[in-house]
This record gives C-alpha cells, sequence and structure tokens, in this order.
C-alpha cells in the first residue's frame, strides 16, 4: 500500500483526506502514479458512469486497471503540465454538482485544487487523498523558481543553485512548500543532506 501518515507539523502544512463516493451530477478524477489506487478503491458502477479520469501515470503501470473501471471518459498523460489544458477544458466545461477527487503526490493534489477553485469549484466539492511519494513541489524564496521532486533537505535549487532548506511552510496559492537559502550567513557550511521525513 502507498499510504503515509505525515508527522505533526505548522499549520500551513495541509493535511490530505480520504477519498469517498459523493452523490453529484459529474465526478472528475485527476491522479498521478499511486494516487490511482485511491480511484480503484472509491470506485463504484455509478460514479465511472458520469466519471472523467484524468491520470498521470508518471512511470506506474496503473492505465489499464483504471480503464477497466469504464469511466465515461479516460485520459492518460505523460505530465501534469501536458494534461493542464485537458484539466482546465473539463472545468470550464462543468456544470453544478461536479464532484473533484484528487489524489497521488502532494504537488499534483495542490496544483490541481488551485485549478478547481479557480474555475469556480467549491472547496466541498474538492476531495484529497495522498498516495505515493512525498517529494515535495519546492519554491525558492530568492529566485521564485520552483523544483518539482524534492526528496531531501537541504536540496540545490534547481534555478539559482542556491542551497535551501526545505521548509515546512506550504503556499496554497502556489501549491509549494518554501525553501529558504541554507548557507547563506556561512557560506559552503550545508549540513549532509537527509530524506526529508527521516
Amino acid at each position: 500500500m502507498s499510504k503515509f501518515v505525515f508527522p505533526p507539523s505548522i499549520g500551513s502544512r495541509p493535511i490530505w483526506g480520504a477519498l469517498e463516493p459523493r452523490a453529484g451530477a459529474s465526478h472528475l478524477f485527476i491522479a498521478d502514479a499511486q494516487g490511482a489506487e485511491a480511484i480503484i478503491d472509491v470506485a463504484t458502477p455509478e460514479l465511472m458512469k458520469a466519471g472523467h479520469i484524468i491520470f498521470i501515470s508518471r512511470g506506474t503501470d496503473y492505465a489499464d486497471k483504471l480503464r477497466a473501471l469504464a469511466p465515461a471518459q479516460f485520459y492518460e498523460g505523460p505530465s501534469y503540465e501536458a494534461s493542464l489544458p485537458r484539466i482546465k477544458r473539463v472545468l470550464s466545461d462543468a456544470k453544478m454538482g461536479l464532484q473533484v477527487y484528487l489524489s497521488g503526490t502532494e504537488s499534483l493534489m495542490g496544483q490541481a485544487t488551485i485549478e478547481a477553485t479557480s474555475a469556480g469549484v467549491p472547496p466541498a466539492a474538492i476531495q484529497t487523498e495522498h498516495r505515493g511519494s512525498t517529494a515535495r513541489r519546492m519554491q525558492c524564496v530568492h529566485c521564485k523558481g520552483f523544483t518539482e521532486d524534492v526528496e531531501t533537505d537541504p536540496f540545490v535549487c534547481s534555478h539559482c543553485g542556491l542551497n535551501l532548506f526545505v521548509r515546512d511552510h506550504y503556499s496554497r496559492r502556489l501549491a509549494a512548500y518554501q525553501g529558504v537559502c541554507v548557507d547563506a550567513e556561512d557560506p559552503g557550511n550545508v549540513p549532509t543532506p537527509k530524506r526529508i521525513y527521516e
């Protein structure tokens, strides 16, 4: 199973829930990698009749299992960025009564939540469930660049090259954690990197 229990943290850090079937006119499922497991766990024939699954495989082999659920529509994309036009289109065409189910990595859920709320989906109609990787989407507070799939603390910013401390502060507006220079006052004095949740 790909569930992870996150340790207690500061108030800005999101708390992810668990998907559950809900009544709705239509159902949009967006998942990446092991997030497919949460869709499989919650899927019912009734949900799938009005269901649209957008899946980013990230090298996993869940696509056939998701197709076997017989959703009304299914799309498999190579990345979140490549799938974004489809996500935006589905949300812009949505009618009242849409239920949104997001599962997988924090990066996917955070970014898809921004898209859904920007399209007018009420927060109460959006569910989330974390599955799989605990890697973080980080924003460097110095150059404002984003680095995906950060698993160690500290890490090197992929844009400006600074050594960044992985903070628990999370920006819902950016769907990213914030990283700050770890050796600003003592250049070169960088702690040995370790996995974020060690």
